[in-house]
């Protein structure tokens, strides 16, 4: 008993110490919660949910001057139209709907959730056109004085669109707080906008349109057009300075306009490249046209979509699995196939076409019987939405720009295989002389399965990429499987310096040539400008030298 008697109070005051530790904690974390909102703002926003529409935008006003740049998170709800409020307490707060299509609430300013909300317990703040004005106002206003870089180059660029007496007074206010270069150099065009549209002398004015001349802002090439095209403007130095600077932007959008198709190009010969770069290598080594390589592809963009089903909490990292797990079930499938039904095959390049052929439409059918028929979407990772800005009227997809990456990668990846590898070694081997390689002691039956699975699970790796341009649907290798033996054909068989440049080639030639005759016909020229060039060089831009060319 008297040994039971220490632990017992040692316990008790354990207890008891982390009994006081909680109610502090709670009592510190309920005084943070009171003290997020200064009393002021709290007595504008209690009037908010009976405040008709007038009164809300004075309200918006007050709550401006009162709370500045902490009501951005309650001002961007409201102009998304989520702000609501408790019909019994009163309380504001952010409503969307979740998945399972249930109401949930959450706080304004510190996103903390408020849980499940009834349809009838909560009402909606009402916002009308006038009011989002005003509020796209307050939020950009909020953004130029305290916003980060972006932020404030955004709201800098929303203002060239109005350049009110208020607003060029709110631009002076960031000015004189202290802004980054690229922001100042923003707001000294607004600036000389002002003094072309509003300047008295001729030289002020000109230094105007001297300092807009490199610009290629959409409000400065709209101000530059309007004075041009202005009857009553007399100031003739003025009007063809206007018209020279307005002819240099033009030339420089033409210009970005260019490097943007170009760019456009090169992201579709990616995507060739990742899908032909597979059948190259079978159809180089092998000699076998396999239909069913584009199967292959939708066999990897339906791995994507498994495994973000798999993983729904973990999307960013989700295509970093997809990709190994698209090459292996790909690959896989490619020596099923190889070691089922090809090799039985060799030397009948008919049978085995109809064979491959067969094939695809037994995994299309395979596809629709499991998922459906229906188009599957992947969700693609934030580091991969939006675009890169190079300036005004040239930007970049993320998803496209890693993509391009990525099929570089990829074809760099297998060339140190062919070139560093003892499986590389044998391909080469078997692919310049097969009956020399078999008395060599190279198993040529392994070598033929790897080669089809390596090529294959490659496709499924295309699959992978093309899951985050296009919608997952059964059909999806047979809009690529064309265009993959066209670049093979092109670049030359087996060689993948060949099917590099190929695919790059088709790619650019597709994107400048569709702006002018459409997405189909520039398909068609291009195949016909191949054919011509087939009648030509037989064997494409780079083909096989000595052995491996008999």
């Amino acid at each position: 008993m008297s040994a039971e008697l220490p632990v017992k109070q040692f316990l008790r005051s354990v207890s008891l110490v982390l009994t006081c530790l909680l109610v502090v904690l709670s009592t510190g974390s309920a005084l943070a919660q009171s003290q997020a909102v200064p009393p002021a703002v709290e007595e504008v926003l209690q009037k908010l949910p009976e405040a008709s529409l007038r009164e809300t935008g004075e309200l918006v006003q007050q709550l401006e001057q009162v709370g500045g740049a902490e009501m951005r998170p309650l001002f961007e709800t409201m102009l998304a139209g989520d702000l609501y409020f408790h019909k019994t307490s009163g309380e504001l707060m952010a409503v969307q709907k979740n998945i399972a299509g249930e109401l949930i609430g959450r706080d304004v300013f510190t996103g903390a959730e408020l849980g499940v909300q009834g349809r009838r317990d909560i009402k909606k703040i009402r916002v009308n056109n006038r009011l989002r004005g005003q509020l796209r106002d307050a939020i950009g206003r909020i953004d130029l004085l305290h916003g980060s870089e972006a932020e404030k180059r955004t709201a800098v660029l929303a203002i060239l669109d109005d350049l009110s007496a208020n607003n060029l007074s709110l631009l002076q206010s960031a000015a004189d707080v202290g802004v980054s270069k690229s922001v100042g150099d923003l707001i000294e065009l607004a600036n000389a906008m002002v003094r072309l549209r509003d300047g008295s002398t001729t030289d002020d004015r000109l230094a105007a349109i001297a300092l807009m001349d490199d610009r290629l802002e959409a409000p400065v090439r709209n101000q530059l057009r309007r004075l041009v095209d202005d009857e009553n403007e007399q100031d003739a130095a003025v009007k063809a300075a206007a018209q020279e600077a307005l002819e240099n932007i033009t030339e420089r959008i033409e210009f970005y306009g260019q490097m943007e198709q170009l760019f456009f190009g090169l992201s579709l010969g990616s995507v060739l490249l990742l899908a032909a770069i597979g059948l190259a290598i079978t159809f180089g080594v092998m000699g076998v046209i396999n239909m069913a390589h584009g199967e292959m592809i939708m066999l990897g963009a339906y791995t994507t979509y498994v495994i973000q089903q798999l993983m729904p909490a973990s999307i960013e990292y989700s295509l970093l699995v997809a990709v190994p797990a698209a090459f292996l079930v790909s690959g896989s499938v490619g020596v099923l196939i190889e070691r089922g039904v090809i090799r039985h095959l060799q030397g009948r390049p008919l049978e085995t076409l109809l064979a491959t052929f067969g094939i695809s439409l037994i995994l299309q059918q395979a596809v629709r019987s499991i998922f459906s028929p229906l188009n599957m979407q992947v969700v693609t990772p934030e580091w991969m939405s939006g675009s890169l800005a190079i300036n005004p009227v040239f930007s970049v997809t993320y998803n496209r720009l890693y993509i391009l990456l990525f099929a570089l990668a990829v074809f760099v990846t297998l060339l140190t295989i062919l070139k560093k590898s003892s499986l590389g070694l044998n391909v080469r081997a078997v692919s310049q002389n097969r009956d020399m390689a078999k008395a060599m002691g190279v198993r040529t039956e392994m070598v033929d399965a790897m080669t089809f699975g390596l090529g294959s699970g490659i496709a499924g790796v295309a699959g992978v990429a093309l899951s985050q341009l296009t919608n997952v649907g059964p059909n999806l290798g047979q809009s690529y499987i064309i265009d993959s033996f066209m670049v093979v054909v092109f670049g030359g068989v087996g060689n993948l310096l060949g099917t590099l440049v190929g695919g790059f080639s088709l790619g650019v030639a597709n994107k400048f040539l569709e702006p002018a005759t459409g997405a189909v016909l520039a398909n068609i020229i291009v195949l016909v400008c191949l054919i011509l060039f087939i009648q030509k060089r037989p064997k494409g831009l780079f083909p096989q030298r000595g052995r491996a060319a008999e």
